[in-house]
C-alpha cells in the first residue's frame, strides 16, 4: 500500500457506479448494506472485485486529521466507513495514510471502462498484455513510483490548461537540456519505491535491508534537487540530510533479512554495543589461540578446539592420543565419541560464558536499537511521501521527454476554440509495432465541422484513424507531446468510443443490445466538449434498421450534442447526409483497385468513397 487516499462522488445509478469503480482500478469495494445489490453482484461475479458489506460509520478521533478540511457529509461517511474497516482488519496503526484528496470529475478527462479498453491504454484487448498498449510505449520511467503515476495520468488525463502547459514546459526543457535529463535518469535508477518503503516502516514490517534501500535513495536527493532547480520545476524535494546521516552511521551495508539475529548495527553507533562486541572479540581471539597453546602443552598435534550449540566450546582429542592427557592439564571429560573424547576446562567454560553472554546481549541490543531507528524513520513518513510524489512526477516528465525525442512528437497547441487541426497525425503504438512505414493523416475539424463521416473498405485503417484521434487527445491532456508534425486541439471533457466488440456489463445481452446501451450512455452523457468515436454503429442488425439507427444517432449528435464526432460506416447511403447537415463532412480512406486487386493506401481524403469494396475483403 502507498497510503494514497482519494475521495470521489459517484452516482448510485448502477451502470455509472460500476464504471467509476472499474475506472479507478479497485480490487475491493467496501459498501454499506443499503447499496444496490445489483452493483455488488456485477462487480463480484463479472469483474472478480471483492465486495464487502460493512456499516460502521463512527468517527475515529486519531484519524480526523486526514479529512479535517472536508465538510461534505457524503465524503465524511465514506471516509469513516473505510477507516473503520481498515482499522478493524489491518490490526495495526495506519500512520502511512495520506491526507484525503477530493477528486472532482471536472478536473479530469472522463472515459468509461469500454473506452479505455478499446483504446488499449494500459493493456491490449486481445492478449490483455501490457506490451502493445500506450502505457508500454510511454513507460520509460526509472522508478516504480513513476511507472504507477504514468499509468494514473494515462487513465485520468487533465482538463486544466495551465497545469497541462506547465507539464509541456518541463518536457520541452528536458528535451533541450538533454544532458541534465540523462543525469536525472542515472540518479533516478538508484531511487527505490519510497511509497512502499514508507508503508513498510509505518506498519512495522521494514527490515534493515529496507532501511538500506531508503538510505540509497536518500543519497541521490541532493543532486536530484539541484536538477529540479536548474530546470525551474515548480516543486522541490526535502533532501532529509539528518535521516540520511542517521541511516549512514547506523545500519550495516550487508544486513541479514531478519532483524533478530544481529549484524544490523555499525560499530561506533552505540557505546554499550561496541563494548559487548569488543568483549566477544577478545574471547574469540583467546579461543583461537587456545588450540595452538594446548597442542604445545600436550604434544598432541591433531588436538582441536571446536564448538556446537549443544555442548558449547570443547577440546577434542583422538582415541590414540587419549593416554597422553594428564590430570594436571585440568581436562574434564564431556563427551565420548567413537574415535575420540571431548573435554572442557574451567577456563574454557568461563570464556564461553563471556562470549555467549555477549552474543545474546549484542543480538538483543541490536534489535532494540534497530526498532528505535525505525521509529525515528517513521517521523519522516509524510516528507518521504511528498518526496515520492515529486520524484514520480519528474520521472514521468523525463520519460515523456524521452518519448518526444525518440518518436518525433511535437508540442501541441491547446485552443479555447472548438477546432482540431492535426497535421500528419500518427497512431504511435501502431507505428511502433508495424514493420511497414506508417501512413500519417491529417485530422481537420474547424468550428464549422462537428462530425466526420468516414467511409472506405474494411481493413483500410478507419478504426486506426479514429483511435489515433483519441490517443492524440489523451497524450495532449496528460502533458505529453503528440505524434504529428503540428497539432492544435481543444481540451475535451469526455471521450466515448464504440469500436469493435465490448465486454457486457449486464450478462446475457446480444451484441447489438450492448452496442445500443453503449451508444445510449454516450448520447446521454456527452457534451459539446466531448469526443465521440463510433465505428460501424448499427451493423449488428438488419441493413435497413442498422442504417436508420446510424442516421438517427448522427442527426441527434448534430442537432443536440454538437460534440466532435468521428463516425465510420459501411452504409454508403449515409454520405448524403452532408447535403442537409451543415456541420457534417464526408471523408474516406482511399484504396486503389488495379486488375481486380485492391491495394489499401491508408490515406484519408475529403469526400465520400465513390464505391463499395466489400466484395474484395
Amino acid at each position: 500500500s502507498t497510503g494514497e487516499f482519494n475521495a470521489l462522488l459517484i452516482s448510485h445509478e448502477p451502470m455509472t457506479a460500476i464504471t467509476e469503480i472499474l475506472n479507478i482500478g479497485a480490487k475491493e469495494a467496501i459498501m454499506p448494506h443499503n447499496i444496490d445489490k445489483k452493483i455488488m453482484n456485477i462487480l463480484n461475479t463479472q469483474f472478480k472485485i471483492v465486495t464487502t458489506v460493512y456499516d460502521n460509520f463512527e468517527e475515529i478521533s486519531e484519524y480526523k486529521y486526514l479529512y479535517s478540511d472536508i465538510d461534505d457529509i457524503r465524503y465524511i461517511k465514506a471516509i469513516t466507513l473505510l477507516l473503520n474497516y481498515l482499522n478493524e482488519t489491518q490490526k495495526r496503526t495506519l500512520t502511512h495514510l495520506q491526507t484525503v484528496k477530493v477528486l472532482e470529475n471536472k478536473d479530469y478527462l472522463r472515459m468509461d471502462i469500454h473506452t479505455k479498453r478499446n483504446l488499449e491504454l494500459t493493456e491490449t484487448i486481445r492478449m490483455q498484455s501490457r506490451q502493445g498498449s500506450l502505457l508500454w510505449l510511454l513507460d520509460k520511467t526509472k522508478t516504480a513510483m513513476g511507472s504507477r503515476m504514468l499509468k494514473k495520468w494515462i487513465e485520468m488525463p487533465l482538463t486544466d490548461k495551465d497545469v497541462i502547459e506547465k507539464r509541456y514546459d518541463i518536457v520541452e526543457t528536458l528535451l533541450t537540456e538533454f544532458l541534465l535529463r540523462d543525469e536525472l535518469k542515472s540518479l533516478l535508477v538508484n531511487v527505490y519505491d519510497l511509497e512502499r518503503l514508507s508503508a513498510r516502516v509505518a506498519y512495522g514490517n521494514a527490515n534493515a535491508r529496507d532501511l538500506l534501500q531508503l538510505k540509497t535513495s536518500l543519497k541521490e536527493l541532493p543532486c536530484i534537487s539541484e536538477i529540479l532547480k536548474a530546470i525551474k520545476f515548480s516543486k522541490n524535494i526535502n533532501i532529509l540530510t539528518d535521516l540520511y546521516n542517521l541511516l549512514e552511521k547506523s545500519i550495516y551495508e550487508s544486513p541479514p533479512i531478519t532483524i533478530k539475529e544481529g549484524n544490523l548495527i555499525k560499530e561506533g553507533f552505540n557505546k554499550e554495543l561496541d563494548e559487548l562486541k569488543e568483549a566477544r572479540k577478545h574471547g574469540k581471539s583467546w579461543i583461537s589461540k587456545l588450540e595452538q597453546k594446548e597442542r604445545e602443552r600436550t604434544g598432541i598435534k591433531n588436538l582441536k578446539v571446536g564448538y556446537n550449540k549443544v555442548f558449547g566450546y570443547y577440546i577434542e582429542v583422538s582415541k590414540s592420543n587419549i593416554p597422553l592427557i594428564k590430570e594436571e592439564y585440568g581436562y574434564i571429560r564431556k563427551q565420548t565419541l567413537a574415535n575420540g573424547e571431548r573435554y572442557i576446562t574451567p577456563e574454557l567454560k568461563e570464556k564461553e560464558d563471556l562470549i555467549l553472554g555477549a552474543e545474546d546481549k549484542i543480538i538483543a541490543l541490536e534489535y532494540e536499537l534497530f526498532l528505535n531507528i525505525r521509529d525515528e524513520v517513521k517521523k519522516y513518513i509524510p516528507i518521504l511521501q511528498e518526496n515520492a510524489k515529486i520524484i514520480a512526477e519528474i520521472d514521468v516528465l523525463q520519460a515523456l521527454s524521452y518519448c518526444a525525442e525518440e518518436y518525433h512528437f511535437v508540442r501541441p497547441t491547446l485552443t479555447e476554440k472548438r477546432t482540431i487541426n492535426i497535421k500528419d497525425g500518427r497512431h504511435p503504438v501502431v507505428e511502433k509495432v508495424m514493420t511497414d512505414e506508417f501512413v500519417p493523416n491529417d485530422i481537420i475539424m474547424n468550428e464549422d465541422t462537428n462530425i466526420l463521416l468516414i467511409t472506405g473498405p474494411n481493413m483500410s485503417g478507419k478504426s486506426t484513424y479514429m483511435r489515433q484521434m483519441a490517443i492524440i487527445a489523451i497524450l495532449a491532456q496528460i502533458g505529453s507531446f503528440v505524434p504529428a508534425s503540428s497539432a492544435t486541439l481543444p481540451i475535451f471533457d469526455q471521450i466515448f468510443t464504440r469500436i469493435g466488440a465490448s465486454d457486457d456489463l449486464v450478462s446475457g445481452q446480444s451484441t447489438f443490445m450492448i452496442e445500443m446501451l453503449d451508444v445510449n450512455y454516450a448520447l446521454k452523457n456527452a457534451t459539446e466538449k466531448s469526443l465521440i468515436l463510433f465505428d460501424e454503429t448499427g451493423r449488428g442488425t438488419a441493413t435497413y434498421d442498422g442504417m436508420s439507427i446510424a442516421q438517427a444517432i448522427i442527426e441527434y449528435i448534430h442537432e443536440n450534442i454538437h460534440a466532435k464526432t468521428l463516425f465510420s460506416t459501411h452504409y454508403h447511403e449515409l454520405t448524403r447526409l452532408e447535403e442537409h447537415l451543415s456541420y457534417l463532412k464526408n471523408i474516406h480512406v482511399s484504396a486503389l483497385e488495379e486488375n481486380g486487386t485492391l491495394t489499401f493506401l491508408h490515406k484519408v481524403k475529403p469526400g465520400a468513397t465513390d464505391k463499395s469494396f466489400g466484395i474484395h475483403v
